[in-house]
């Protein structure tokens, strides 16, 4: 429960989600909850794919393990709410105690991910710039270390906002322009004081945002200048394409999220916010196994050897039927 100054109190708040027609939030619940099954789906088979082929067990994927398992759970943070809201009105309602449960999930996964695409860059760089200190670099010692420090950062990095938000007063209004419980309609329905809340917010977006933004400018500027200096044109179209799904990636998910961070006007862009999180929240884990999968040849080719023991084990049961 979150108590005013003046003795009033916000129990519960109301998500807005996308109001409509009825024909208009039956094909947002039919788009979106399509989209929400296939992302679970093609993350889970990339983490299940990668436990078990023997090949795959290298740092790349380990850490494209740890972005799959990343996706699943920041996506269903937000969008099963977004789901119960489009198909009735009645679940709009949310606890304060779950939507800053709901807000620290959605916003640690985030941070993580700009961690784990920083350090994806990272071992990209060293894969191809470095290739005989690579193993010793990228151990698996080291490569546990990486994914177990973006988990905890990311985590950490929220809780201080997260208790703000906790301190906040809220009294004439507890509707959330949002579908989920994103941290700017906060702001604006707190009539107490949210500079310092405000201020840490944009601290920790700049650090984490910028700090890992210039790793992975970083690392991709030397592998561009290196893979260029390559002779062999078949080597120069490995090379690149062992890291284009990365940088794919890397580029709508910063594109999408530097938009939300540097929108000006905190009422007028709601609008326009949750559009382009829907970008964040059910687009960019959606297409990250298929970027992966299908621009990658290690995956394609272990793809390739599963469907055809299959087929072969399928086959070899029709035989004995036959018989």
């Amino acid at each position: 429960v979150q108590t005013g100054r003046n003795g009033s109190s916000v129990k519960e708040f109301i998500l807005v989600g996308f109001p409509g027609t009825l024909e208009l939030r039956t094909s947002l619940f039919m788009l979106f909850c399509s989209m929400y099954i296939l992302t679970i789906t093609g993350n889970v088979a990339i983490i299940a794919l990668v436990q078990a082929r023997q090949q795959l067990h290298t740092p790349m994927y380990f850490f494209l393990c740890n972005l799959s398992f990343l996706e699943i759970w920041y996506t269903t943070a937000c969008i099963p709410k977004t789901l119960a809201i489009l198909v009735s009105q009645r679940h709009q309602k949310i606890s304060f105690l779950g939507c800053i449960t709901q807000m620290y999930i959605v916003f640690s996964m985030g941070r993580i991910e700009y961690f784990l695409l920083a350090v994806m860059a990272y071992d990209c760089y060293f894969a191809i710039c470095h290739p005989l200190h690579y193993n010793t670099i990228m151990s698996k010692m080291s490569s546990v270390q990486m994914a177990l420090g973006s988990w905890i950062c990311g985590f950490l990095v929220i809780f201080l906002p997260a208790f703000l938000i906790n301190q906040l007063s809220f009294c004439d209004s507890n509707v959330i322009n949002h579908f989920f419980c994103d941290i700017v309609p906060w702001i604006v329905l707190s009539y107490t004081d949210t500079y310092m809340l405000a201020a840490v917010w944009f601290v920790i977006a700049f650090i984490v945002i910028i700090g890992s933004c210039v790793i992975t400018l970083i690392s991709y500027i030397c592998l561009i200048s290196k893979v260029l200096r390559i002779a062999s044109t078949q080597g120069r179209q490995r090379a690149f394409s062992t890291c284009s799904s990365h940088l794919t990636v890397v580029i709508i998910w910063y594109g999408s999220t530097i938009f939300l961070h540097v929108t000006s006007s905190k009422q007028q862009s709601l609008g326009l916010t949750k559009i382009v999180t829907i970008l964040n929240t059910i687009v960019t884990p959606l297409l990250n196994p298929f970027i992966f999968t299908l621009r990658n040849t290690e995956v394609r080719e272990a793809l390739r050897t599963i469907f055809k023991g299959t087929n072969a084990i399928i086959s070899g049961r029709k035989e004995r039927g036959n018989k």
